[in-house]
């Protein structure tokens, strides 16, 4: 499935923490088809009992939803919602 997909990736981070690593990406994906619309996401793995993924509309939203989920990973800011248009 992925072979029918393009991904652009817009950022990556990794956090290292006690019990173990945590990957924030975020990237637009979409269809293999020429002029088909790009849908974004962040990503986290390495987490539990908590979100692990956001949507947005925008690449704008999506980067700086990306950073908005790495300052509350770091405890830095609330928990990002969701840039749905």
């Amino acid at each position: 499935m992925l072979d029918q997909m393009t991904l652009y990736p817009i950022a990556d981070d990794v956090l290292f923490a006690p019990g173990g690593k945590v990957v924030i990406r975020t990237y637009g994906v979409a269809p293999a088809t020429t002029g088909a619309s790009v849908s974004y996401r962040t990503w986290v793995t390495g987490i539990r009992d908590q979100p692990r993924y956001w949507h947005w509309g925008h690449f704008e939203d999506a980067a700086s939803g990306h950073r908005k989920v790495l300052e509350w990973l770091t405890g830095r800011g609330p928990q990002p919602s969701q840039a749905l248009s």
